[in-house]
Order: C-alpha cells, then sequence, then structure tokens
C-alpha cells in the first residue's frame, strides 16, 4: 500500500511538472517563403505589396545581416539540424526527383528534439529533404502530420513536378499521395491547412508548425512557371512587365497568408504564447533562372550564387515574448542558428545538442543585444570549386560562383532602363547617409523600408573581381552591393579568410549527391506520383 501512495505521488509530481512545462512553452510558428529575393518584401522597398508581412515585421526584430544557404535543400537541412551543409553532406547543389539521397538519418531533427519536450509537431508543404526511402518522409523523421509535396518544385494547381525525363504528381497526406485536388492553388490551400491545425490545437501541449510554402518559386519550367489567381495579379497594375506582374500575384497570394495565419493565432488566443519566424531559404532567382522574376535589387547575383544577392535572406521574428520589438537587428545571424535557439525557447538546453554550428541567439533578438556570432560560413561546393566567407566585415569569395551567368545586379524589370545609374529616386535619396546602411523609420515606431545605400557603382565593378582566378575581398558594411574588390589593398585579410576556409575544410564530410536514378524513380511505376522507391 505504501509502495503504492509513492508511486501515484511521484505520477502526480511527474504531471504537475509537465503542466508546468507545458504553460511556458511558446508555440513556434515556423514560415519559410521558397525562393523570395531581398527586394520582394515591402519592408525592403519593394514594388510587391505584402502588408501583412511588413506589419509583422515592424512589429518585431528584422534581421538585417541574416545569412542562409545560396539554394533550397541546403537551407532546409541547416535549419532542422543546425548544423552547417558542410557537415551533412548537403553542400552541393538540391535533391532532384530522381536522386537516391537525403538528409542522413543519423542526424536527430528539429521535429524529434521538440517532441521529446512535449510538442505536437506538423509540417505543411515543401519538404525537399529526401524521398527516395520511406524512412526520410517528415512523419517518419518527427512530424505528427505533414500535407505538401517532396521534390523541388512543381505546377501550384495541378500539383504535378516535372523531372527529367519524367512528370508525375507530388502530393501527400502524411505518406499517402492525393490526387483529388487538382485545381486548388497550394498557397491558398496550404494557408488553409495551417489555419486548421491551428484552430484545432490542443492547447494544453505546445505547438510546433513548419510552415514551407511553395511561394514564391517558380513552378514547371517547360510549362508555365509564374502562376497565379488573377484577383492576385490585378493587384500590381502599374507592373508593366508581364512575369513581374505574375509574380506580384504570387506575393501576395502569400502575403494574404501569413494575414490569415495571424488572425486565427489571434482568434484562438496563440498569439500571446506564440514565437514567429519568417525567412526565405535562399536569395531570389532573377536574370530569368528557373524562368523565374524575383529580384535582389540593389543586392548583387542570384540565388544558387555566394554574392550577397544569393545568401542574404528576408527575415524576422515577431512574438510578445521578446522584451523589445520594433527595432532592425544588425548583428550576424545564420539558418543554422534556428535550432538551438528554439531548442532553448522550447524548454530545453542548447548545449545538449550534439556538434551544433548554429548559436542560442534569443538573448541577442529579445534584448537587441551583443552579438553572438563573429563570422559565417556561407559555403564550401568540392565539386563546383568554390567557397566564400563572411568574418567580421569582411568577407572573402573565390571560385566557379556562377560560371559568370549570375554575377551582376539585376533590377525589377521595369527598372532597367535606369539600371546603369544604380540610383534610388528624391525621396530615397533624402534618406541616405554616407556609405552606410541607413533605415527609414518614423519617429516612434519604425514602418518604412529598410534601404541598401551601395554608393557609386565604379566602372570597373564588373571586372575587378574575377573570383575564379584570384579571391577577392569585400567589406560589407560600406559595400553591401559587392562592387569594389578590395583584395589588393588587403593581402593580410584575404590571407586570414583564406585560412579560415581550409580550417573549415579539415572538418567538412564529402557531399552526399548520388547519381540519378530516372528508371527507379519514374512515377509511372509508383502510381504516377513521385515518392519512395527504393
Amino acid at each position: 500500500m505504501e509502495q503504492h501512495s509513492l508511486w501515484l505521488i511521484t505520477l502526480l509530481m511527474l504531471l504537475y511538472v509537465h503542466e508546468i512545462l507545458s504553460a511556458n512553452q511558446p508555440n513556434i510558428i515556423f514560415v519559410i517563403a521558397d525562393d523570395m529575393g531581398w527586394h520582394d518584401v515591402g519592408f525592403h522597398g519593394s514594388d510587391m505589396l505584402t502588408p501583412n508581412i511588413d506589419k509583422l515585421a515592424y512589429e518585431g526584430v528584422i534581421l538585417n545581416n541574416y545569412y542562409v544557404s545560396p539554394i533550397c535543400s541546403p537551407t532546409r537541412s541547416a535549419i532542422m539540424t543546425g548544423r552547417h551543409p558542410i557537415h551533412t553532406g548537403m553542400q552541393h547543389k538540391v535533391i532532384r526527383n530522381d536522386t537516391p539521397y537525403g538528409l542522413p538519418l543519423n542526424f536527430t531533427i528539429m521535429p524529434q528534439y521538440l517532441k521529446s519536450l512535449g510538442y505536437d509537431t506538423h509540417a505543411v508543404g515543401k519538404w525537399h529533404l529526401g524521398h527516395f526511402k520511406k524512412e526520410y518522409l517528415p512523419t517518419l523523421r518527427g512530424f505528427d502530420s505533414f500535407f505538401g509535396y517532396l521534390t523541388g518544385h512543381e505546377d501550384y494547381f495541378d500539383h504535378v513536378a516535372e523531372g527529367s525525363p519524367y512528370w508525375g504528381k507530388d502530393f501527400r497526406n502524411n505518406t499517402d499521395p492525393v490526387a483529388t485536388m487538382d485545381g486548388d492553388y497550394s498557397t491558398e490551400l496550404y494557408t488553409s491547412l495551417a489555419e486548421n491545425i491551428i484552430s484545432t490545437h490542443n492547447q494544453s501541449k505546445p505547438l510546433f508548425l513548419y510552415l514551407a510554402y511553395q511561394a514564391v518559386h517558380a513552378g514547371n519550367s517547360q510549362a508555365d512557371p509564374l502562376q497565379a489567381p488573377q484577383k492576385y495579379i490585378d493587384r500590381f497594375p502599374n507592373i508593366t512587365n508581364i512575369p513581374r506582374k505574375i509574380f506580384g500575384g504570387m506575393v501576395s497570394a502569400l502575403d494574404d497568408g501569413i494575414g490569415n495565419l495571424r488572425s486565427v493565432l489571434e482568434k484562438t488566443g496563440m498569439m500571446n504564447n506564440t514565437v514567429l519566424v519568417f525567412t526565405t531559404d535562399n536569395g531570389g532567382p532573377t536574370n530569368g533562372y528557373d524562368r523565374n522574376a524575383a529580384c535582389n535589387w540593389p543586392l548583387r547575383g542570384c540565388k544558387n550564387t555566394m554574392w550577397e544577392g544569393g545568401v542574404r535572406g528576408n527575415g524576422f521574428v515577431h512574438s510578445p515574448l521578446l522584451r523589445k520589438t520594433g527595432y532592425i537587428m544588425d548583428n550576424l545571424m545564420h539558418i543554422t542558428d534556428w535550432l538551438p535557439t528554439i531548442y532553448s525557447l522550447a524548454g530545453g538546453n542548447a548545449s545538449d545538442l550534439p556538434n551544433q554550428d548554429g548559436y542560442n541567439v534569443w538573448n541577442m533578438l529579445s534584448d537587441d543585444g551583443q552579438p553572438i556570432r563573429t563570422s559565417v560560413l556561407h559555403n564550401i561546393d568540392p565539386i563546383q570549386n568554390f567557397a566564400a566567407i563572411r568574418v567580421g566585415e569582411y568577407k572573402l569569395v573565390m571560385g566557379d560562383i556562377s560560371n559568370g551567368r549570375d554575377d551582376s545586379w539585376y533590377p525589377p524589370p521595369d527598372l532597367k532602363k535606369n539600371h546603369h545609374k544604380l540610383r534610388f529616386n528624391d525621396k530615397q535619396l533624402n534618406n541616405f547617409k554616407g556609405d552606410k546602411f541607413t533605415y527609414r523609420m518614423s519617429s516612434e515606431k519604425m514602418s518604412k523600408p529598410i534601404t541598401v545605400n551601395c554608393g557609386k557603382r565604379p566602372v570597373d565593378a564588373d571586372t575587378n573581381c574575377l573570383p575564379k582566378s584570384k579571391p577577392c575581398l569585400f567589406h560589407i558594411p560600406t559595400d553591401p552591393c559587392e562592387f569594389t574588390n578590395i583584395a589588393y589593398q588587403h593581402p593580410e585579410i584575404v590571407a586570414e579568410l583564406y585560412q579560415k576556409i581550409e580550417e573549415y575544410k579539415k572538418t567538412m564530410v564529402p557531399p552526399g549527391n548520388k547519381p540519378a536514378d530516372p528508371k527507379g524513380a519514374n512515377p509511372y511505376n509508383h502510381g504516377g506520383f513521385w515518392g519512395p522507391w527504393m
């Protein structure tokens, strides 16, 4: 009898501790906008309309020196593991529809960590971390539910994904193929699914919702890459370039979704204990990349490059749990920082996470605190033979960045006639001071776009840096648009940063890429769907 009473008391104490812990654990809403460029959000002065995104950003903390990987799968692997892609074998390109590899199973990932802390975990949208075996699917890796697609891109309406040479549907509810939602625009559908998850959530437990939108990635490049319902496209009568106008519709649908997300969080009362993260996965595909119409203006380069336009991400954090809000965070932050930060917020001890490349930056974000990081490794790709690193204020770029294709500056299409001037209008120029970043904001509350001052573009901007021949060095605070290579003036800094890359190489694992298996992956052999084939 005494032993039974002791057992009962122990059980009650455990339940009490669990309830106390759950009551303090915030809901985590993690939103990814796919392929959204620097100049594709209103808070960066874009021609796109993003009032809902902007409002959340201005009310929270805007991440102004925030870096992501240059392309999709590497960024998503870093979010999930807190490890740099060079340490997971994800540093070279992306997982294709027919390539038999994925984020290695020996890595514990974010939903698994959060489940161990009592969270309900749900994923909506894009996966792109491996699907050749069932064990790599989201619900086999810690998510309670998943609705979305497994590959890199597809049609927004019929959910068919192009491969090489095969095509097939890519739409799943948990692990089951879905063939009944033709015509449902994915951005609206994913928003609706996310709203339902939130509105039906049992609030006695904390929620982790990973909402990885398809927007604003291009659809199938061999079909109709830019897709949006006409009601969204009609919001941009002043944009004359048709691809950019349709792209605007895609952005606007995404922004409406973010507004709906906020509404349901407020309606359910969950917003009071929620941390909402918004991030891009890489820079925008401009210059015709993927037949998309994104824009990184005035930053240099494109998605899948080491230039700022490829790796400097849009991001913000919104939460009533932030102790200071409505400001711009200029400290360095990297995509690998999310896992230790979120794990710590959820009640875990970030120091328990094995071999992390990221840092717990919550106190820095919450208090506008001192810098945590002093450097960011952008990437080392031993196959394409390029690398880039940021240490303090300096950035080193070396190797074959894009084979010369995407190394320039690409203004919004309607401004191309003035691109050689690389200037802003008079209203914007009035807000510039010197050669540094300056911010336009009201006297009491930040409410106007962040602007990047590139300074005057030198005549040799296109030729003074040839990274395939020699490493290039840039001072990012005064040269955010990477106009002027200063490697010749500072050989000692070049040597220091080069040595840091060499040190990283010693810790790097080989890329996990495997030869394609188009016959095995052929959707024809799997009911018309892309999915596990091994």
